[in-house]
């Protein structure tokens, strides 16, 4: 044994190297931070820029939501739209008759729609698929219901008077007063969110979801609780939306029950879909290209809504795998032909 010790001493290059890659991996990360950060500038600073990307940051985290159930136990919700608009909900009422600050609005915002969450999933805990997805609208349609018809949170009509972003510590003063002045903070609210699934995807509850995604009977087979892994996931997911809601709720000073809007969902569903599963920065791409058509090369509001509902159509008919999917077909075409040239020549 001390021979062999001898004879390969364990290097203490290998931590070295590994620390190393880490550290340049971690550079590389936040030097595209700080890259995308200056991207409204580099597009030229104007209200339209920021509002635009404003508007991006907010749906890709109401889209994450639903992205960690589609990517990791292929569930489809269609019930999303109730974590979003209970947060920008909760938020209105909250800050516009309490007068509670931005911090206490977040936080509620994030428990109550885990709270929702959490019922859902005890009510369809052993669901199948179908019965779940089913159970998602449900749940949707009875919140917007009781939107509509409960004069507090200011039924049909909606809530106003939601006032500006405060995100204030003490003497730092964090408050916002234009669109260009919530860059920071929806941005910020994306990097995390992002930098959180990154971690996400090396947990054991990913792994347990991707198991049971891919063979259910074999997972239970080895122990992991199906049931219980969608019902940890459901939960997990409702946050991004309820952050995406209470971000809206202070970008539009403004609630009311279009928040239920068939065209919030088809958006969830079709950016989550269009670039693939399980990519990292899929629901950010997805959501820039359904943003920048409909603000920049607009059809008509209508017009703009077909298109978004033909897009979802076509990615489910005829790219199930997303953008990626065509990006595999091609890389995998292009090794295909050099392994045959290379064959050819030998």
């Amino acid at each position: 044994m001390t021979d062999t010790l001898i004879a390969n001493p364990p290097s203490l290059e290998e931590p070295r190297r590994g620390l190393g890659n880490r550290l340049v991996r971690w550079a590389i990360v936040l030097g595209a931070l700080v890259l995308l950060y200056f991207v409204p500038q580099i597009l030229g600073g104007t209200l339209r820029v920021y509002d635009t990307l404003v508007v991006i940051c907010i749906y890709a985290l109401m889209v994450y939501g639903v992205d960690l159930l589609l990517s990791y136990l292929g569930d489809i919700s269609l019930g999303h739209t109730a974590f979003w608009a209970a947060g920008a909900y909760v938020t209105a009422v909250f800050s516009v008759r309490f007068g509670w600050n931005s911090w206490l609005t977040l936080v509620a915002a994030i428990l109550t729609a885990l709270l929702l969450a959490g019922i859902l999933g005890i009510a369809v805990y052993r669901a199948r698929a179908f019965i779940f997805t089913l159970s998602t609208y449900a749940i949707a349609v009875v919140l917007s219901q009781v939107a509509h018809n409960w004069a507090f949170v200011g039924g049909s009509d909606g809530m106003v008077g939601v006032p500006f972003l405060d995100l204030s510590v003490g003497p730092l003063n964090l408050a916002t007063r234009t669109i260009a002045d919530m860059w920071p903070y929806t941005f910020g609210a994306v990097a995390i969110v992002v930098l959180a699934i990154s971690r996400f995807r090396h947990s054991r509850l990913a792994k347990a979801a991707l198991m049971a995604y891919m063979n259910p009977d074999l997972a239970t087979t080895m122990g992991v609780n199906v049931s219980r892994v969608r019902f940890q996931l459901l939960v997990l997911s409702s946050a991004p939306p309820a952050i995406a809601g209470w971000l809206y709720a202070y970008y539009r000073a403004y609630v009311g029950t279009d928040l239920f809007d068939m065209y919030f969902l088809i958006l969830m569903l079709t950016a989550a879909a269009i670039v693939g599963r399980r990519v990292l920065l899929g629901p950010v791409i997805g959501v820039a290209l359904i943003i920048a058509q409909q603000n920049f090369f607009s059809f008509g509001s209508q017009i703009d809504k077909l298109l978004l509902g033909a897009v979802l159509v076509i990615v489910l008919v005829f790219l199930p795998s997303g953008l990626v999917g065509i990006w595999h077909l091609i890389r995998n075409g292009i090794r295909t032909r050099a392994g045959r040239r290379a064959e050819a020549r030998a």
